[in-house]
């Protein structure tokens, strides 16, 4: 049966693959440690388990509206007010199946074919994706390393023309744990009014950042700034629910209801247990989410110059997210590999260290290493790695 363009086009997630080969030899009784994860290795809070027990034991097992349980957008009004000092009504809030599926239903909702949308790079691998499945066109701008991986104003600006639909805005970063200040996004955001370019905010990392940093919002940042930005967030990441498939947007009412009218037909509503899980994510605090932050930035800190000291490796200190994503390219050249993939492929076949290349975010001469694992872990696939580079010397 011959398959419709819009698969054909698809590139498989880098990081699936590298995980699934890593799975692969584990099976095969290999000491395998994999550093692909994009998921935090801690359980869901007891409290959020509890609270979604609750809900089935009561009977609250049967469909909900398709934009979410009022109860919850509640709590996510709340979260908005008390965060970032933003009000929202409930008809500028819909919770979709995890920040991946708002962010898939937003781009059938606002894209035409050939619109196109502004992707800085290094991206997350499922942008340029979800914007070709609703027919849009991924335009690339380059985050430069030595500006921290992040885009300029002037950068975003030579980029749009009349066919611009909207700018993705991912801060803490993934795969880099870039942060923007206020200043650069003012700056952005400033473009983007000029020419009426919707911002996607995806601040899915929001509450993972580092060395006394603070998360900001750009539509937090004056009225103008949030009427022009749709706010994709969830509780993935904050609360190590990914698993339950929680998300949501946040923005102008008309987009809602048009990404409401989609989901009504594709995933009729959120998982009704999951919404009550995060109701109680949201309205309780036992200081859960600052401890598996803290560990993060234990590990971060603990691991960084261990790191840099492997030869040919060079690296950004990330502010945000549980990423680490170095410069590769002259260890690479050292070992005398062609390329990044093919460096990492024989690490992880010689070495058993799963790292998850670069090229699959556009950055291919880096890779991505997730500190969502043990410090023991950690020191060892860094010892692994350093054997490797040293042994290979040329």
């Amino acid at each position: 049966m011959k398959l419709a363009k819009r698969v054909s086009t698809l590139t498989p997630s880098s990081t699936l693959a590298i995980t699934a080969k890593a799975k692969e030899l584990k099976e095969q009784g290999h000491d395998v440690i994999g550093l692909g994860a994009g998921e935090p290795d801690f359980n869901t809070p007891q409290y959020i388990i509890d609270a979604a027990v609750r809900s089935m034991e009561e009977g609250h097992t049967k469909y909900t509206p398709s934009a979410g349980l009022p109860k919850l957008k509640e709590a996510i009004i709340g979260k908005f007010k008390q965060d970032q000092g933003i009000t929202y009504t409930p008809a500028e809030i819909i919770v979709g199946s995890g920040a991946k599926h708002i962010l898939y239903t937003l781009f059938q909702a606002i894209l035409d074919e050939g619109d196109e949308v502004i992707i800085p790079t290094p991206y997350w691998v499922s942008y340029p994706e979800q914007v070709k499945l609703a027919d849009g066109e991924p335009v690339y701008i380059e985050g430069l390393e030595a500006n921290g991986f992040k885009v300029t104003a002037e950068q975003l600006e030579s980029a749009i023309n009349e066919k611009t639909k909207a700018f993705i805005l991912n801060s803490p970063s993934n795969p880099t744990g870039a942060m923007y200040t206020d200043e650069e996004l003012r700056e952005l955001g400033e473009v983007c009014i000029k020419h009426d370019v919707l911002i996607v905010s995806d601040e899915i990392y929001e509450k993972l950042v580092y060395e006394g940093a603070t998360h900001t919002s750009v539509a937090e940042l004056s009225p103008e700034l949030k009427a022009q930005t749709i706010v994709v967030n969830g509780v993935s990441k904050s609360h190590s629910m990914t698993g339950w498939r929680i998300g949501y947007a946040a923005g102008n009412a008309e987009i809602i209801k048009a990404m409401t009218n989609l989901a009504s037909h594709s995933t009729s509503n959120p998982t009704t247990t999951a919404q009550y899980g995060t109701i109680a994510a949201y309205t309780v605090d036992d200081g859960s989410v600052e401890t598996m932050r803290a560990a993060f930035e234990e590990r971060l800190n603990g691991i960084f110059e261990k790191l840099v000291s492997i030869p040919g490796v060079t690296c950004v200190k990330p502010k945000g997210a549980f990423y680490l994503f170095p410069n590769v390219s002259e260890a690479v050249k050292l070992n005398g590999y062609d390329n990044v993939d093919a460096w990492v492929e024989a690490i992880l076949e010689e070495e058993k260290v799963a790292l998850v290349p670069g090229s699959g975010f556009g950055a291919p001469d880096n890779v991505r290493l997730s500190y969502a694992t043990s410090f023991e872990a950690l020191e060892e696939a860094l010892t692994r790695v350093e054997r490797f580079v040293r042994a290979k010397l040329k």
